[in-house]
């Protein structure tokens, strides 16, 4: 029997040769699909090995151009290719395929609130463009053949367009760095962790309020921040204020992520928008419990009192996290229920290609 052939389309940047949990991923996708993947290039210099066709970064307005150009690119590969599903990232993805007019069917995954895109990342000129933006990923999700939702909060976000999910499970997360080796106990000094980039949407600015008051209440403990992106100056100013007691690095690799985590009594998680929140299912496999925001996906991976602790603003954040780093008991309970939650969160390469298959096959031609 002939493979059916799926194109999967995303901003995401890879980078050749994947490491050897992507690999996996793909090899399991390969037993089952004749697949090409359109994506961007992790070093922004265009490749193509058969596989992966890697776009270069462009000097001037490359997200926009990414969009703009989508539909060329697209045909270009369905050309050769002639994929019978095409599997989109994202609804804004699935909205500028329709432009292209492959005959193709459309599956668009949607991993968090689409609307986040022009109003919690970059500049406020960026946020001008909301309406604009909100109609057209409404309109790449209503005109798809089938929408697959991470958790319950990105089915809910598609029912509100009158769309039903056709299928509801987690996008797979490379976490084999996070889970070959049991979690090592708590650190005999209290300390915070945030990883994530310094966006509008990760609440930065929050998490920056929330530590100035914390950290007085909190002597000898120090939060740790690991991340970059437009908010750096914010944490310019709090390393500057509070130089003892706050340490931040631009980037880490996975095994360092996981190694900061081994060093940290928490996880904070002070977002204004999440889907799921994969640094969540990172922290839970390393035994460490998450300070979180009662905000989107975070409530479908964090429990309350079981995981981890639910806040709902700045100033909450800040006693919670007093609360938890000054009680051993309470952190320990919660790094135990945090490694037991992880399980429901992890799938094979093997498990995740057969959902994929699930969700195409309506659409794809078995010969």
């Amino acid at each position: 029997m002939t493979k059916p052939r799926v194109l999967f389309v995303a901003r995401t940047r890879y980078e050749l040769p994947l490491s050897p949990s992507l690999e996996r991923k793909f090899a399991a996708l390969r037993e089952r699909f004749e697949v090409r993947v359109l994506a961007t290039s992790a070093d922004g210099r265009p490749r193509d090995d058969g596989t992966f066709h890697l776009v270069g970064r462009l000097p001037a307005l490359d997200g926009l151009l990414f969009y703009v150009l989508l539909p060329f690119r697209v045909r270009r590969i369905a050309s050769a290719h002639r994929p019978d599903a095409i599997v989109t990232q994202s609804p804004y993805e699935a909205a500028f395929l329709r432009l292209a007019r492959v005959r193709a069917r459309i599956v668009v995954e949607l991993h968090g609130d689409w609307r986040t895109a022009t109003r919690l990342y970059g500049s406020p000129l960026r946020r001008a463009l909301s309406p604009l933006a909100d109609a057209v990923g409404a309109y790449g999700l209503r005109r798809a053949d089938a929408v697959r939702t991470i958790s319950s909060y990105t089915s809910g976000l598609v029912r509100e367009l009158g769309v039903e999910p056709a299928a509801e499970f987690p996008a797979f997360m490379d976490l084999e760095l996070f889970s070959e080796r049991p979690p090592v106990p708590l650190p005999p000094q209290a300390a915070a962790l945030f990883v994530g980039v310094l966006e509008l949407y990760k609440n930065v600015d929050g998490l920056a309020r929330a530590w100035r008051l914390a950290a007085k209440r909190l002597p000898g403990v120090q939060l740790r921040i690991v991340g970059r992106g437009s908010r750096r100056s914010v944490v310019e100013q709090l390393v500057h204020e509070l130089p003892a007691q706050t340490a931040w690095t631009e980037r880490l690799t996975q095994a360092e992520v996981a190694h900061a985590l081994d060093e940290a009594t928490c996880l904070v998680l002070p977002s204004r928008s999440e889907g799921l929140g994969r640094v969540l299912v990172e922290a839970f496999l390393r035994g460490r419990p998450a300070v979180a925001m009662d905000v989107g996906g975070i409530r479908d991976v964090v429990e309350d009192g079981v995981n981890g602790l639910l806040v709902s603003s700045d100033s909450e954040l800040a006693d919670t996290l007093v609360r938890l780093l000054s009680d051993r008991v309470l952190a320990e309970r919660l790094a135990a229920g945090a490694r037991r939650s992880a399980d429901r969160w992890l799938a094979t390469p093997e498990e995740y290609a057969a959902r994929i298959d699930a969700l195409v096959a309506p659409y794809t031609y078995r010969r």
